[in-house]
């Protein structure tokens, strides 16, 4: 018997290359005799995904695809977890970033991804929650975390990388600009005067691959990492150590690892977090850690080879 696969589409992500690559990645599953339905829910708007998520009935599939770019992956696993659905998640990403197939060394091409799918191998991987919302990747805030969601969508298609770095200069006056935060684990607090934070499941963030050194998708542990006030003369010199990933030996660098975080703006300044590129809830948020929240689907070591 082949696979029975439910795949949720955002068509428009990555210069609407994703139609192509599904219907390229059925074919070979076709030609190989491993597949026995492929039904597909194309996304129009904003939860969409996380609505036919939700909604996977799920004795009539093996899998499901979430094909997209992070936001699209975001509101998938957002719909699983609200939906209890248990069932292995596959991500064939296709916008303009994408840490987290980056981070986990998905497939990109078609063929690869079908025999990935083939081979079936998963893995269990955490999960950040923030309030009611989830992360499969990262929460961040103050400078440049809005570019994401400001970046116009056809600008997204058109220019890949390179809209956000556009959108990113417009930000650059920003620089002084600082969040009074405070921030409370189990065991410590802290008051910081951050110009931007992050909290990460993954290494990768925002394309830069090595940004939070120790993180691991298994260990129930966020990465939580927080610039403080930097002047125009500190930001190119550790935007090379970020680049280096040397930027823990920076003063400027808070660094640490936690299951659960509350995080507080001290002035009730209004602070919108930014969840795996698209915009979410407003500060304060408790944050915390789903210990194998998701069952992701990994190429074997074969086909790492």
């Amino acid at each position: 018997m082949g696979l029975r696969i439910k795949i949720i589409m955002n068509p428009s992500s990555g210069r609407e290359r994703a139609r192509a690559n599904v219907e390229d990645t059925i074919a070979y599953l076709s030609s190989q005799k491993a597949i026995e339905r492929a039904d597909i829910s194309y996304t129009a708007g904003p939860l969409d995904a996380t609505r036919y998520a939700m909604n996977v009935r799920q004795e009539e599939y093996d899998l499901i695809m979430a094909v997209g770019g992070d936001g699209t992956v975001n509101e998938v696993v957002t719909g699983m977890l609200k939906g209890n659905i248990d069932l292995p998640l596959a991500v064939y990403t296709s916008g303009t970033v994408n840490d987290f197939a980056s981070f986990m060394k998905l497939p990109s091409e078609p063929s690869d991804f079908a025999r990935m799918l083939m081979s079936h191998k998963t893995v269990k991987v955490d999960c950040g929650k923030v309030n009611d919302r989830y992360f499969l990747n990262v929460l961040a805030g103050g400078l440049l975390s809005a570019v994401a969601y400001k970046v116009p969508s056809d600008l997204k298609t058109n220019l890949g990388p390179v809209a956000y770095w556009i959108e990113g200069l417009k930000e650059i006056n920003s620089i002084t600009k600082t969040i009074p935060l405070k921030l409370k684990t189990e065991n410590d607090e802290y008051d910081i005067n951050a110009t931007m934070f992050l909290i990460s499941n993954t290494r990768s963030v925002g394309g830069f691959k090595n940004l939070m050194l120790d993180a691991d998708l298994h260990d129930g542990l966020l990465d939580v990492l927080v610039i403080s006030k930097v002047s125009y003369m500190d930001a190119l010199p550790l935007l090379n150590k970020i680049a280096l990933g040397e930027h823990l030996e920076s003063d400027k660098v808070l660094y640490f690892q936690t299951s659960k975080l509350e995080m507080s703006a001290t002035n009730n300044q209004k602070v919108t977090l930014d969840i795996d590129g698209e915009k979410g809830p407003k500060l304060p948020a408790t944050i915390e850690c789903i210990r194998d929240a998701i069952n992701l689907v990994i190429p074997s070591e074969e086909a790492l080879l």
